[in-house]
């Protein structure tokens, strides 16, 4: 069955529209939705049937832990354990935007998120579609690139339909990405250290003044 393609302002978005979306995923749906990166793909963390179906979509290995978008980083600190002063340092500069953090999870998130690491991926994106999702289903949502793994990651609504379009029931097209780069992964889950594990959007020169943290 193909997906439905829901249009989506990037900018004003409807709320009765984002209200639709928030409904699909609370009920365990995957969804495909813009982000301020790639388009990635939507479900509802803590609801474990949801979070299956990302790695069927994906044909995603089981051991790789899924990244989550969230709204506030007061809904980090309910995700994650306490957090050290410098993560609140970072993203007062970089949030929200293209950066993603990896700190240790709270008990209240499933092992099958976090792959068993005991560590979590948070971002607080940029995309006012994306923000608004999440307040309106009361969770934060996966962050997983709406793409079968190993394939090119998509950056419109159309590239999302040709490679999911089967697999997943509804695609909010919120045009074009606005950038085509992914976000920069630092890792602050060890105490004192901080270190990059992907370069993207933000150039490791611009974290410096963090790397040297501890």
């Amino acid at each position: 069955m193909a997906a439905e393609i829901l249009k989506i302002n990037p900018e004003t978005p409807d709320m009765r529209l984002v209200s639709y979306v928030a409904d699909r995923i609370k009920q365990g749906q995957v969804v495909g939705m813009p982000t301020d990166t790639f388009y990635g793909l939507a479900a509802d963390p803590l609801n474990l049937r949801a979070v299956d179906l990302i790695y069927d979509i994906k044909t995603r290995s089981r051991h790789k832990p899924l990244s989550l978008l969230i709204e506030s980083v007061e809904q980090a600190e309910y995700l994650a354990r306490p957090l050290p002063d410098v993560f609140y340092e970072i993203t007062r500069k970089y949030w929200p935007g293209p950066l993603t953090i990896i700190v240790k999870a709270s008990s209240r998130l499933p092992l099958k998120v976090t792959a068993n690491t005991g560590n979590v991926a948070l971002r607080l994106p940029a995309s006012r579609v994306a923000v608004e999702v999440i307040r309106a289903a009361g969770v934060p949502i996966t962050a997983t690139s709406a793409n079968i793994s190993g394939a090119s990651e998509c950056t419109t609504a159309e590239g999302v339909r040709q490679q999911l379009g089967d697999r997943i029931s509804l695609i909010v097209d919120g045009g074009d990405s606005p950038r085509d780069v992914a976000s920069t992964i630092i890792n602050m889950s060890e105490p004192g250290h901080i270190s990059i594990l992907r370069q993207g959007a933000i150039p490791e020169s611009d974290l410096a003044e963090f790397l040297r943290f501890g």
